[in-house]
């Protein structure tokens, strides 16, 4: 049977040379294509291969047919807390693998998140459109968004994205992804406020407003707050992310999201005394002679409203 895959064309116009010649920078591009085919995680999309031209690289990806979390919020206009922190716990354990292997996603928003089932309840995510991001172009990659830079970290705005920062600019945009997953819009809009939507957010200006938050918990509006702080030395990292209480505390939905990274992994108790029949051979009377009846175990059980700010157009 035939295979299907995805595939990724980025053009090398795309990319700048920062200094250095073109032999030199196809050799970074291969090395970190390399360091991309080495990654393995539930929540990250798999490159299987990686196609070097003069034109263009040519990325082989695995293919996700759920649609993006972007077109999942749009269809449900927002998602109850439950659900949210099924979908966020798998978001933050993906970026964080990626942290992990000093990658920098830069571009996260959800459409970048895909979904392997229709089930929104029962689906794994997907973190797509990582790796590379190193060589784009500041300015292109804000070109992405469309002419918004909704989801873009307070000091990539502030610098224009001319100087340097940290992989806590990954913190802030899933900060604004769980925001949106909550409320279904999202916390910066000119339609909400006359003040410039950059403004907006190299100030963090945004809130929880009562009409929309009412029914959203303390602990995640704290976790959200913590995520989005304007100054990223106070920011979260992913680590803390993940210990919040608003995740580390849910041990059902830990379970939940282990169970669907991982559905082949089967944690098995032993039997306790008290789940053991006594068998015959349990008697007071010595023997020479093995015993040959089983021991039977006793069963157990297995374990949108009107007044609603508008939508970011994309």
């Amino acid at each position: 049977t035939c295979d299907r895959f995805a595939m990724k064309i980025i053009a090398k116009k795309h990319f700048t040379l920062m200094g250095t010649q073109a032999h030199t920078f196809n050799q970074q591009i291969q090395s970190e294509c390399s360091i991309l085919r080495g990654l393995n995680h539930p929540c990250i999309i798999r490159v299987y291969d990686v196609y070097d031209t003069p034109e263009a690289v040519y990325i082989v990806l695995e293919l996700v047919e759920g649609g993006e979390l972007f077109d999942r919020i749009v269809a449900n206009g927002q998602f109850d807390e439950t659900t949210s922190k099924f979908l966020f716990r798998q978001m933050c354990l993906g970026v964080k693998y990626l942290h992990d292997h000093s990658i920098t996603h830069r571009d996260l928003k959800p459409e970048n998140v895909l979904l392997t089932s229709p089930d929104t309840n029962e689906t794994l995510i997907k973190i797509t459109d990582f790796g590379l991001s190193r060589f784009i172009n500041e300015t292109t990659l804000m070109k992405t968004f469309c002419g918004t830079p909704n989801y873009l970290a307070p000091e990539v705005l502030s610098t224009h994205g001319e100087a340097s920062y940290t992989n806590k600019v990954d913190v802030w945009s899933l900060g604004v992804i769980l925001y949106i997953c909550l409320v279904g819009y999202p916390p910066f809009s000119e339609s909400i406020s006359g003040i410039p939507l950059n403004d907006q957010i190299i100030k963090g200006l945004y809130t929880f407003p009562d009409e929309f938050w009412s029914e959203v918990s303390a602990p995640a509006k704290d976790l959200i707050r913590k995520m989005m702080c304007v100054d990223p030395a106070t920011r979260l990292t992913m680590n803390a992310v993940l210990e919040h209480p608003w995740l580390a505390d849910d041990h059902d939905n830990t379970a939940r999201v282990d169970k669907i990274m991982y559905p082949s992994t089967v944690i098995s108790t032993p039997p306790t005394i008290k789940s053991v029949k006594r068998s015959a051979c349990d008697d007071d009377t010595s023997t020479s002679e093995p015993c040959t009846k089983e021991v039977e175990e006793t069963p157990t059980e297995s374990n949108t409203s009107s007044g609603r700010p508008k939508r970011v157009k994309h």
